[in-house]
């Protein structure tokens, strides 16, 4: 879908900031192949506006912009510090039984973008994880980073057997329903289609400190194809 506008993606707006949705397949930042990214969004809305962090081109979900400096140099301070909580849902592969699962390994980016664990070249990286729901073949899974590596969830998820579905990356399975729906009739399309086609990853929560002291608190509604995706996992379990 082609954004005009950041309007449509904003769920919360304070006198210091806005919280927006941001939607799957937008990049966060400049992108050579997208002339619409977040950062271009922003910036048409009020050039003086600072997107405070970034999500994957991929990844939906909250995601914090700064109205002034002051409010971006507060976010800043909490994000070094670990004091801004997200929590992400995704949803994995397999049936997992996850309470408080702690994933505290090193993660290396290597020159070609891809992200592996590395106890020698690695920057020290956690992440906690709490099964929600589980389906047939699939789990819902809370994850909480408390640090923010680069493709972070996804390495961590994936060293627990559990990658996220669709994930080819990081050896995630496509999501087809044929996969576990018994009574599967195949469409007149000679290929079938994957329900989610992104790697099922959504930042769900995010809280921070205003410049008053106040704790915010902001959640994002699911996109269309998580939903869609879940509707199926849950009507088939």
């Amino acid at each position: 879908m082609y954004y005009k506008s950041l309007k449509p993606l904003i769920i919360e707006e304070t006198e210091d900031y806005i919280f927006i949705n941001k939607p799957p397949f937008v990049s966060t930042l400049a992108d050579r192949n997208d002339p619409v990214t977040i950062l271009s969004l922003v910036k048409k809305y009020n050039d003086d506006y600072q997107i405070c962090h970034r999500l994957d081109k991929e990844t939906s979900g909250v995601l914090l912009v700064a109205k002034n400096p002051e409010a971006y140099r507060n976010a800043s301070m909490q994000f070094e510090h670990r004091q801004v909580e997200k929590i992400y849902n995704a949803i994995v592969d397999g049936l997992h039984q996850f309470n408080d699962e702690e994933v505290n390994l090193p993660l290396h980016t290597t020159a070609s973008g891809y992200v592996k664990i590395s106890h020698r070249q690695g920057k020290n990286a956690k992440t906690i994880f709490n099964t929600l729901k589980t389906f047939k073949k699939h789990t819902l899974v809370a994850c909480r980073p408390e640090t923010g590596r680069m493709h972070q969830i996804r390495v961590h998820l994936a060293s627990l057997n559990a990658s996220i579905t669709g994930d080819e990356t990081y050896g995630g399975q496509a999501l087809y329903l044929s996969s576990f729906k018994k009574k599967y009739v195949k469409g007149k399309e000679k290929e079938e289609q994957p329900i989610i086609k992104r790697f099922a990853l959504h930042a769900v929560t995010l809280s921070l400190t205003d410049l008053k002291g106040q704790l915010i608190s902001v959640e994002a509604p699911y996109p269309k194809d998580i939903e869609v995706a879940l509707k199926q996992l849950e009507k088939n379990s």
